[in-house]
């Protein structure tokens, strides 16, 4: 079975991975995967390169992501461009992952998908984890780990689809707001209830 963790900014996504990385279960980062999916040598590097020219690397030959995101930030063709070469590549990324997990004998493999609503990923997943904490925990939380003032911070959840409405696409939900012992007991009683089935 696979699971797609997802949540908001702050809601503490990392930590129910460690914990679920923690008790043995393989997790599957999209960020990781996205990063690898872009070093040299791979298909969506060269795509990138092709498009958008040797004027984006480092001089390392790697790809300078703040050159890159300087074009595509401002440039919604160009932005569409790039998705259309990283996504796709991070995605069969993510299944090849996924089959190596199954192959090895896990029957639970957590694939932690940042965007997985809002890109409407349901087909990487059977079923769906919200890390789920109430908005004010979650703009509080924010602002302390990232010293933002309250603005900032509002700005960076607003420009997310909002938390309550990704908890009802769950099939499942953490509820993050308490400790964080409270949560790996979440977990566990979630992992009992897999293995149980």
């Amino acid at each position: 079975m696979i699971l797609g963790l997802t949540g908001g900014i702050a809601t503490g996504k990392s930590t129910v991975s460690d914990i679920f990385r923690n008790e043995g279960i393989p997790v599957i980062d999209a960020d990781i995967a996205a990063r690898e999916a872009v070093e040299p040598g791979e298909k969506a590097y060269q795509d990138i390169i092709n498009h958008f020219g040797l004027s984006i690397l480092n001089e390392d030959g790697t790809i300078n992501r703040e050159k890159l995101g300087r074009i595509v930030f401002n440039n919604e063709k160009e932005r569409k461009v790039l998705n259309g070469i990283v996504h796709p590549a991070v995605r069969q990324k993510m299944k090849k992952e996924a089959e190596c997990c199954k192959e090895n004998g896990h029957s639970l493999v957590v694939m932690d998908i940042p965007l997985l609503i809002e890109s409407d990923l349901f087909h990487m997943v059977d079923d769906v984890l919200v890390v789920y904490v109430p908005e004010n925990i979650q703009l509080e939380r924010l602002m302390e780990r990232n010293s933002y003032s309250k603005e900032e911070a509002l700005k960076r959840i607003n420009a997310q689809l909002p938390i309550e409405k990704k908890r009802s696409y769950a099939s499942y939900v953490i509820d993050n707001s308490g400790s964080r012992e409270e949560t790996r007991q979440q977990v566990k009683r979630l992992l009992k209830k897999f293995r149980n089935n």
